[in-house]
């Protein structure tokens, strides 16, 4: 049987354990999953992956541990597009288990801080299951929830507080990044800003700056944007596309944060067909796009999800944002990355002449507009090979710019000398 666990906050707990308990009785049930925020019950009880198959749409430490024990499974996409696939790809779903808020008044069960494409699989299974909680937001959205005439089953959850997840302190080669990104956002900037420590720096930056009126229409919401927020940076004046609304799909974060959107008007969670369509993006102005990378040729393809063959995380939506960011109005996609990482003792550059054998590129050399590293910032729209390779080199760190230059020289990315 298939059946479907949900994203992140909305994943089931003691339906897990239940279904644990019989794991022995069971064989070939698959699961997909996004981003797990804690340890599975049916996976903690099937440590061979002799019962259970796990298949996700984007990693979590978690998931990313199962993968390395060859239990898990990662399934290609473009974020928005998954409730696509859900109607036009995909077997029917013989039964979705989600986590969701207690019934309303008017019936229906609230998904929480999750809308993604929950609707779109409610919709293909054939037996619908809610375990309610009281111990998660209740956040408004278009189609956020299910009506109790839909659902099969109702199980009493355990109330447990929603899973926290707390960005590291941002490095020096972070907040010299944040500080160039910062410098580009002008007042009416409508704000999609990715998972990390780099992308909250450059929201702690803005909180510092004279910047104002500011719009959020992001994939996932941080707690970096509901700081904004709450500091009256944002106010969504000068969107066009749900003006005065901060609309995201998912949120994870802190207490704080959970707290900021709960039964809060002023924040929408729509369905990620919605926040990740590019068309969509593209409706407001002034759109700036802020994504991490982990590795960059010199032609710009930007590696995002992978170490070679092992996967890492996920493309989520950081390929439709940047095509969107750049479709709208003045609108800015930003790629950054810090120049090297440490490895096995060993300091390594990010900008490489090859990326390592394996990687997945995550945005293509076509789409990347400004590319950023704590030594600057250069726009690779228009710029030829060559000057791509000229460009990129003076972001490396200083110790591998000499390399780099040799190894583009050799390959013909930069004339003969």
């Amino acid at each position: 049987m298939w059946l479907d666990y949900g994203v992140a906050l909305c994943q089931p707990d003691v339906f897990d354990q239940a279904l644990a308990a019989r794991a022995g009785e069971l064989q070939d049930v698959k699961i997909r999953s996004c981003l797990s925020m804690k340890p599975r019950a049916v996976l903690e009880a099937d440590p061979g992956g002799k019962h259970f198959h796990w298949l996700s749409w984007h990693f979590s430490g978690y998931d990313r541990r199962q993968h390395d024990a060859g239990i898990a499974h990662y399934i290609p996409l473009n974020l928005g597009e998954v409730p696509d696939y859900y109607r036009r790809f995909l077997e029917p779903v013989d039964i979705v288990v989600l986590k969701t808020c207690p019934a309303d008044e008017s019936g229906y069960f609230n998904f929480s801080a999750g809308n993604l494409w929950h609707r779109a699989v409610i919709e293909s299974a054939k037996t619908v299951i809610v375990e309610v909680t009281r111990g998660l937001p209740y956040a408004h959205g278009e189609g956020n929830g299910v009506h109790v005439s839909e659902v099969d089953f109702v199980i009493e959850g355990d109330d447990a507080p929603g899973a926290e997840l707390l960005n590291p302190p941002p490095s020096e080669a972070d907040r010299a990044v944040a500080r160039m990104i910062a410098a580009e956002v002008e007042d009416g900037a409508c704000l999609q800003i990715g998972i990390g420590a780099m992308p909250n720096a450059v929201c702690k930056l803005l909180l510092e700056s004279g910047v104002k009126d500011l719009g959020i229409h992001t994939e996932m919401l941080i707690d970096g944007l509901v700081e904004l927020y709450q500091a009256g940076r944002v106010t969504g004046a000068r969107k066009t596309l749900d003006p005065a609304k901060v609309v995201y799909t998912f949120a994870l974060g802190s207490r704080s944060l959970y707290d900021a959107i709960d039964g809060n008007p002023d924040f929408r969670c729509n369905p990620v067909e919605y926040t990740n369509s590019p068309h969509m993006i593209m409706r407001n102005e002034r759109v700036i796009s802020i994504n991490s990378t982990t590795q960059m040729d010199l032609q710009g393809q930007a590696a995002s999800e992978s170490d070679g063959h092992r996967h890492l995380t996920g493309t989520g939506g950081q390929l439709q944002f940047v095509r969107g960011a750049y479709a709208s109005k003045g609108g800015k996609s930003f790629i950054c990355l810090s120049s090297t990482y440490e490895k096995r003792g060993e300091r390594r550059s990010r900008i490489v002449l090859d990326l390592t054998a394996g990687n997945i590129v995550t945005t293509p050399r076509s789409d990347v507009m400004y590319v950023v590293t704590e030594y600057g910032m250069v726009n690779l729209k228009g710029k030829s090979v060559a000057e791509r390779a000229r460009a990129l080199i003076g972001l490396a760190h200083p110790d591998f710019r000499e390399m780099l230059e040799r190894q583009a020289h050799e390959h013909r990315l930069l004339a003969a000398r």
